[in-house]
């Protein structure tokens, strides 16, 4: 790599908390000991400051309370004067003034890494115009676009004009293999163990599993367990609609646990029944640990889930379909049989992840 690669920002709105360690955070370290090694200096703009794992190696500049991360961005780099070879975004909004202004401070590589989902109905046509205005004002000030599925990057042609063809690029997402502890015991055929790990909130579709599991059959609720790891807004409305239906005895809420990666072997299927989905790492994760995945076709689930090889798909929002898929895994009718770990560590691993991402510096 040349000179001209030394000296890179990378501003996340992603807030970094001890107790939520994550796929995402597992990338951050990993790229930061890349690029350290490769004698790339990193400025790190964050949400919030962080020293837990590897934080504590960062040059992580904070936004201060009450301001956004952009402002942020823009007045260290107008009162600090540098000079960045590469302005890489990780979940910022697409196609704002910001780009424009930060361009206008110094001509940098600008990179807009898009993590968002997509609603399932789509955006409204008010959304979708203004989108598509954003587009065509502010993403000439964007070199490259990375989209971390083949679905998001078709999202970005969508939301923003075809213009953009020729500047998007698909990095997947991927996954720390040493980490994540692989189910080595045979999947119980007859009453499987479930997990859930997801952000609590109403587009994930957690609302849906409650009222597909109060549908099964009496002698088939009597011993099911399913253990959600997560919080967020909605916990208390799932609280709620569990009570509502009896339902204690089968949903377990664990809570935010930063050792999940440890967890998945103790169970034999990962449910997601989310509505909104760009590219999950929890159904990367429950994968690498061989533990197959129950879920819906949205967002780039299907680029990585094979219907009856390594999950189970069904549609968003179908509660009554997922009741009959649920009866048929728990009596031991659907089995899934193969290991699932083996896709990950050949295309969804954190170390083609970073590689990928090193790459688009060149």
């Amino acid at each position: 790599m040349g000179v001209k690669l030394k000296y890179i920002a990378i501003i996340c709105n992603y807030e970094l908390l001890e107790d939520r360690v994550g796929g995402m955070d597992y990338f951050f370290w990993a790229f930061n000991e890349k690029c350290a090694k490769s004698s790339i200096k990193i400025d790190w703009f964050f949400p919030n400051a962080a020293s837990h794992g590897e934080y504590r190696k960062f040059n992580i500049i904070a936004s201060s309370s009450g301001s956004s991360l952009e402002k942020c961005v823009l007045k260290y780099v107008k009162s600090n004067n540098v000079e960045y070879s590469n302005i890489i975004t990780h979940f910022v909004e697409l196609c704002t003034s910001f780009y424009r202004d930060i361009k206008k401070l110094h001509n940098s590589q600008i990179i807009a890494v898009d993590h968002n989902p997509r609603p399932l109905e789509g955006y409204s046509l008010e959304k979708r115009i203004k989108k598509r205005v954003k587009g065509m004002l502010y993403s000439k000030h964007i070199n490259l676009f990375i989209g971390v599925s083949d679905y998001t990057s078709h999202a970005i042609l969508i939301d923003f004009g075809r213009l953009l063809k020729n500047k998007i690029q698909t990095i997947y997402n991927g996954v720390l293999l040493d980490d994540i502890f692989p189910k080595i015991t045979e999947r119980r055929k007859l009453n499987p163990k479930f997990l859930v790990v997801s952000h609590l909130r109403e587009s994930k579709g957690i609302q849906d599993l409650i009222i597909a599991v109060n549908a099964l059959p009496d002698v088939l609720k009597k011993d099911l367990k399913i253990d959600i790891y997560g919080d967020g807004p909605y916990k208390s409305e799932l609280l709620k609609l569990v009570k509502l239906f009896s339902l204690e005895s089968v949903f377990d809420f664990k809570g935010s646990q930063s050792n999940i990666n440890e967890v998945y072997q103790n169970y034999d299927y990962l449910i997601q029944p989310t509505y909104m989905e760009c590219f999950s790492l929890s159904i990367l994760e429950s994968l690498a640990a061989n533990i197959p995945v129950i879920t819906t076709p949205v967002g780039g689930n299907t680029e990585v889930i094979v219907n009856n090889k390594n999950g189970f798909i069904f549609e968003a929002k179908d509660s009554k379909s997922l009741t009959k898929l649920l009866d048929s895994i728990i009596r031991g009718k659907k089995r899934i049989k193969g290991n699932t770990r083996t896709i990950i560590e050949s295309r969804f691993s954190i170390d083609i992840m970073v590689k990928n991402h090193l790459n688009i510096l060149d």
